[in-house]
């Protein structure tokens, strides 16, 4: 379900107007995160890390309203929900996009997003099955401690999803780090709200 926004009576009227007009309206940061406690229960229960932390990712922007807008011909929707767009690696090397639909039960969204993880690996396309507006675009890079990331963009398309990208798991003593980039559009978000999601998302991934 999405709602449509009143931009006229919107807070962001000003801020939607004036990005929207740029070929680039996207900005980025890099921030390290602590996985320590993340990690250790992850493997703890045998979970897949990468889930464990996308799911994390995935309910902290889902409770910041920011993450759960698009703009979809030009007019702005409010989603009520937000699902991940995730890149599954494969032996051979590629990738392929990966849909899992976020729930706040994490079992249930677990085991269907391994049977969904299974499903892109043992496949060759590229693309999902099945996919919306209302996602947020996630990759894994785990072979990089990255201190930036840039993305491949088509100016064209009128994209104005999320994309949150994991780097590297490094280990210092008994303390665990990633890198995490977050890219939004600055119609819908700012730096504000970034700032929000890396706190939620850490709160999260040391409960």
């Amino acid at each position: 379900m999405k709602t449509l926004v009143n931009i006229e009576q919107w807070i962001r009227k000003e801020h939607f107007r004036f990005f929207s007009q740029f070929e680039e309206p996207f900005f980025g940061v890099t921030v390290t995160i602590d996985c320590t406690i993340a990690y250790q229960k992850a493997k703890a229960t045998g979970r897949s890390f990468f889930l464990y932390y996308l799911y994390r990712a995935l309910k902290a922007a889902n409770e910041i309203e920011n993450f759960r807008y698009r703009i979809i011909d030009q007019e702005v929707y409010l989603f009520d929900q937000v699902n991940a767009s995730p890149t599954i690696a494969r032996a051979n090397g590629t990738f392929g996009f990966a849909y899992m639909d976020y729930s706040t039960d994490e079992e249930l969204f677990y085991h269907k997003a391994l049977e969904e993880t299974e499903q892109v690996k043992a496949a060759t396309g590229l693309l999902p099955s099945a996919s919306g507006e209302n996602v947020i675009h996630c990759s894994a890079l785990p072979w990089l401690d990255f201190t930036s990331l840039s993305h491949a963009r088509s100016f064209s398309f009128p994209d104005s999803c999320p994309k949150i990208s994991f780097g590297k798991m490094t280990i210092n003593g008994e303390i665990r780090t990633m890198p995490i980039s977050v890219h939004v559009h600055h119609g819908l978000a700012d730096g504000y709200h970034v700032g929000l999601f890396v706190e939620r998302f850490q709160e999260l991934m040391d409960l």
